[in-house]
């Protein structure tokens, strides 16, 4: 399963595929619902099943604010986010001098507000020292919104703050078999010990993965006409791969997933879930470097780095 995250739950859509002998089926993307529910829902839905979630919003932190926190292990931190002296962690600052340490997302409403202001309340040299590695500018890829930002069309800062409070740590606090990549383990021992495993994806990433640049490079993924225009990567990613599209999904891929708002939201969900079964399934390695730094703290976007990977396909 992928959920394309977002702040406003009208934006939040999830698309599911299910193995079925040595196919994966791929339904059309769903609203994700109530995300306080989410994950029992999932494991509800599985009946048993081993569940591979990938969700589009930042999972770890960035080195040099967790060394000036004092943050050694992320899992053990987001147990405690939103608690003891982390308990107002999650409540965007309201003004500049309100941004520390045990307050970093920033701001509250827009109006005066700058990154500036976050790379001085947080006491780090660059806004880019507020990104991790795997969200930094590359060949290819754009640099990805700082996690602890707040505001513009991708909501990061508060997309992260709802998938972690309301999601991530309560599924963990109350005893559900919910494993973290790549903090726990390799992906695919995670899947043999686990009920479930969550991962970070990255729908502008899952492009490159199936074989087009991301959005900004060339096309928009607001618009339909572009949003058909790359039905024929996909198409040519599925004749290779083994995988199967409901008649229904297949329509809304040559269709762009059509005219209304939310068609962008679906394409998303629909694009990270085919990064996650190309990863999942063996066609692309899981990408996370081997360094206690992105193992333990700082997290990875699953498949990133495809200088390293090997297609077994």
């Amino acid at each position: 399963m992928h959920a394309d995250w977002s702040s406003a739950p009208a934006k939040r859509w999830m698309t599911v595929a299910e193995l079925e002998g040595s196919s994966y089926l791929v339904n059309t993307p769903e609203p994700a619902g109530d995300v306080h529910t989410f994950l029992p829902r999932l494991l509800s839905r599985a009946e048993g099943a081993k569940i591979v979630v990938g969700f589009d919003f930042p999972i770890g932190l960035p080195m040099a604010y967790a060394e000036k926190a004092g943050i050694t292990d992320f899992v053990r931190a987001l147990l405690q986010f939103g608690t003891g002296v982390w308990s107002r962690f999650y409540d965007p600052a309201e003004t500049a001098s309100d941004i520390s340490i045990y307050r970093p997302f920033y701001p509250a409403r827009p109006g005066g507000t700058t990154h500036a202001h976050l790379v001085q309340g947080l006491g780090v040299a660059t806004i880019n020292d507020l990104r991790r590695v795997c969200e930094r500018s590359q060949p290819g890829r754009n640099a990805a919104c700082p996690l602890f930002w707040t505001l513009g069309a991708n909501q990061v800062g508060r997309a992260a703050i709802i998938g972690w409070r309301d999601v991530l740590a309560p599924a963990i606090r109350d005893g559900r078999d919910v494993a973290l990549w790549p903090f726990q383990g390799s992906l695919q021992q995670l899947i043999e010990d686990h009920d479930c495993v969550v991962a970070e994806t990255y729908p502008a990433e899952a492009c490159l993965h199936v074989g087009f640049t991301p959005p900004g490079r060339g096309w928009s993924k607001r618009l339909q006409e572009h949003r058909k225009n790359k039905a024929t990567f996909v198409l040519d990613w599925l004749s290779r791969r083994p995988v199967r599209f409901t008649t229904e999904l297949l329509n809304q891929v040559v269709d762009g997933f059509g005219s209304t708002p939310n068609g962008e939201d679906r394409f998303d969900s629909f694009m990270g879930l085919l990064s996650v079964i190309e990863v999942t399934a063996g066609g692309r390695s899981e990408g996370a470097p081997d360094d206690p730094v992105m193992r333990q703290i700082e997290g990875w976007i699953l498949g990133q780095d495809g200088s390293a990977n090997t297609l077994v396909w």
